[in-house]
């Protein structure tokens, strides 16, 4: 009697101990999937927090490569969203289906739009490139006019100073006479009473006709001038002259006859005579005397 129920009391256990292991068995294997299952989860966070990342940065990239404040405002806009959403993204658990859904979405409408906004700058870039190339060329057109403006320039004022050089007068044949008491010429200077300066003012086609002052210079063998004190302008100076006379020039060759009457001491040596008309120099010589 005890034998027969022995036997299925037996039995009753055995069926109870593979009841449990195979629910032991079970229980393993679903937390192995769970385990599995939480590890893909924040393989997948940390992919969509890796994106995010990069989103942001590539915002900052865009706005150094654009000049233009209205679309870096923007730009501006959208990458603190981006980082927002980052934020939101590193604080939610992994496991957290609906958020991490939404998140999902979120980056997807991310990744839309930066890739609008990169179409976009591309396409402002390739404008702005073609725009700098054209005012490259508009740039060397002008610099290539304001050359040749300024090669005619030098040439007309080149042309202009040959002119006028062209145009000055010319004093030729200066010659420096001493003459004595009884108007003869010596070359004692202790007996000079008059100096008598001749010189021509040379034929020129080119200089204007009229009225012309001319103004004689005569330095001493000491530094000093021989002069009443009168001045002209020379080189934006004043110099003192010793003789001024005016004459009527044609264009023809004109001979000039000056005279200093001498009232000071004169000493042997070098003069230097200088002629000077229309704040020019025109003609210079040494004379010396014994």
């Amino acid at each position: 009697m005890k034998k027969k129920i022995l036997i299925p009391l037996i039995l009753l256990l055995l069926l109870l101990a593979a009841g449990v292991g195979y629910l032991y068995y079970n229980l393993d294997q679903q937390k192995k999937v769970n385990q599995d299952m939480q590890e893909l989860a924040e393989l997948d966070k940390k992919e969509m927090q890796n994106e995010y990342e990069q989103f942001a940065q590539q915002y900052s990239e865009m706005k150094t490569q654009i000049n233009n404040d209205s679309i870096i405002a923007q730009l501006t806009q959208e990458q603190l969203r981006t980082q927002q959403l980052l934020k939101e993204l590193k604080e939610v658990k992994a496991n957290d289906a609906r958020e991490i859904t939404r998140l999902k979405k979120e980056l997807a409408t991310c990744r839309a739009v930066i890739r609008s906004y990169v179409l976009e700058i591309d396409s402002l870039n390739r404008l702005n490139e073609n725009l700098t190339a054209e005012n490259t060329r508009v740039k060397g057109q002008f610099e290539e006019a304001t050359r040749q403006i300024e090669s005619l320039n030098t040439e007309k004022s080149s042309l202009s100073e040959k002119v006028a050089i062209a145009a000055q007068l010319d004093a030729t044949g200066i010659s420096m006479s001493l003459k004595d008491k009884k108007g003869k010429n010596t070359n004692k200077v202790e007996k000079a009473k008059n100096i008598q300066i001749n010189f021509n003012i040379a034929k020129n086609v080119t200089a204007s006709n009229g009225i012309r002052t001319l103004y004689v210079r005569i330095m001493t063998p000491t530094g000093g001038v021989l002069t009443n004190g009168g001045t002209f302008n020379y080189e934006n100076k004043s110099l003192q002259y010793s003789m001024k006379k005016g004459i009527e020039y044609t264009g023809n060759e004109t001979p000039v006859s000056m005279y200093w009457n001498v009232a000071e001491f004169l000493s042997a040596g070098t003069y230097k005579v200088s002629v000077f008309a229309d704040g020019q120099m025109i003609g210079s010589r040494n004379f010396s005397f014994n």
